[in-house]
This record gives C-alpha cells, structure tokens and sequence, in this order.
C-alpha cells in the first residue's frame, strides 16, 4: 500500500492497524535503561516504610518522585 493510501485510510478514520508491524513499535524516549544508585541506609528503610504503606515497590516510589521533580524543574 503507497503512503497516501494509508493516509487517507487514517484521515477517514478508518483501521489502519493490519498494515502495520506493531511488534516494532516504540513509544520515543521511554525505551529503560538500567542504572545503580547508592543509597544511605536510612533513606533505603524510608523508602520502603512508604513503598509498604503504599503497597508497591520501592523502585516504583523512587521513579515517581524522581518523574514529579523532573517534571516541577521543568515547568519553573
């Protein structure tokens, strides 16, 4: 299928799904990449007090609060 036929698809709203290989698909800048933080211990057991409270892991509190700040930086 040319582009313009594809577009027009799209433009009318219609599927477009099945000309697509989705298994490649990727959203920009969210691909992980893994890094190693040291921590003071008495942060790692403040960290994980509120990641029990909150029922969730302790990696997850540290990208919230990491995500949050970045995102206050970005908007001073």
């Amino acid at each position: 299928m040319k582009a313009k036929d594809l577009d027009k698809k799209f433009d009318e709203g219609k599927s477009i799904k099945k000309y697509l290989d989705l298994s490649k698909a990727r959203k920009p800048e969210q691909e992980q990449r893994r890094i190693n933080v040291d921590f003071p211990v008495w942060m790692i057991q403040s960290l994980d007090k509120e990641a029990r409270r909150l029922g969730v892991p302790r990696q997850s509190i540290i990208k919230v609060w990491i995500a949050e700040r970045l995102g206050e930086e970005v908007v001073a």
